[in-house]
């Protein structure tokens, strides 16, 4: 294997490893990201204030977690040293990627000419975390306060489900989405424990009603449920909701019925390192498809 190969094979394996081990702790780091100290759960941020996006938010979601940061923002040495911070000392930075390729040149000898191949890998760089460092200015570590009303509609995630155009049904006690008469069936409103429940359960199912051919033709040939297919577009629904969920400032709660879906999570990410870097592949996308509705 070569030298970048082999690399690339590294950070594969060490994300996908970081994911399993919370798994197997019973714990899902997409479904429960941390209650930030600055008043309320959001995408982890660039310095710039600009969301990361795909395998990012979860490694970023898991080292948070992990060390129990209470800050969203992250930055690199070189940021942080030019707004004025310093790295405290003995600090670990958290590894984060980013996609690019190169653009190599090969001799086609069925033709007896040269022909360009664009080869794609990943590239890794190190991070901090806000509370790592100190010295920055004042607004970095300004805390925002967010008085949740679970017993309201939120007024945003109405507008934005809204906006979607999705056909939501309400009644009965199941939520799902059903890809052939192409609906999105929910309890109704009052049924849920709280108003973040029913629009964390709601996004979850926005994610799959993106799949279908007219919208971004996503299928992993899930023929019965439970099997890898159907695993693998549930795990994107799940990641799907989770960056919906940061985005809209609510909590994504655990969901009783997929506590039986850890198990086949857990096979599919280990029998294929790269499968949850697929999976936030393919909920990023979703998650565009419908803020650009």
């Amino acid at each position: 294997m070569k030298a970048k190969d082999a690399k690339s094979s590294d950070i594969y394996t060490r994300i996908t490893d970081q994911i399993v081990a919370h798994l197997e702790a019973g714990v899902k780091p997409w479904t429960q990201p941390w209650q930030s100290a600055q008043g309320a759960v959001f995408r982890p941020l660039r310095h710039n204030g600009l969301p990361y996006a795909g395998i990012n938010v979860l490694t970023l979601w898991c080292s948070s977690m992990e060390r129990g940061f209470s800050s969203p923002m992250w930055m690199t040495f070189k940021q942080a040293l030019e707004l004025g911070g310093a790295i405290r000392k003995g600090e670990k930075g958290t590894p984060v990627v980013f996609a690019s390729s190169i653009t190599k040149t090969e001799a086609d000898a069925s033709r007896g000419e040269e022909r360009e191949r664009n080869i794609p890998f990943l590239k890794s760089y190190t991070v901090f975390n806000i509370d790592q460092i100190d010295g920055l200015p004042a607004h970095f570590y300004a805390k925002r306060e967010i008085v949740p009303n679970p017993d309201a509609r939120i007024a945003k995630c109405e507008a934005f489900f809204r906006a979607t155009g999705a056909d939501v049904r309400h009644g009965g006690d199941r939520a799902y989405f059903a890809p052939g008469p192409d609906y999105i069936q929910m309890p109704a409103f009052e049924n849920f424990r709280d108003a973040q429940g029913c629009y964390a359960t709601l996004a979850h199912e926005c994610t799959h009603w993106t799949s279908p051919k007219s919208r971004l033709d996503r299928s992993f040939d899930q023929k019965r449920w439970g099997d890898e297919g159907y695993a693998r577009e549930e795990l994107v629904a799940e990641l799907g909701a989770s960056f919906l969920c940061a985005d809209l400032g609510i909590v994504l709660e655990d969901r009783a019925d997929h506590a039986a879906y850890i198990g086949s999570w857990l096979k599919v990410l280990k029998n294929d390192k790269r499968a949850i870097f697929s999976a936030a592949a393919h909920a990023q996308p979703a998650v565009i498809f419908l803020h650009g509705l």
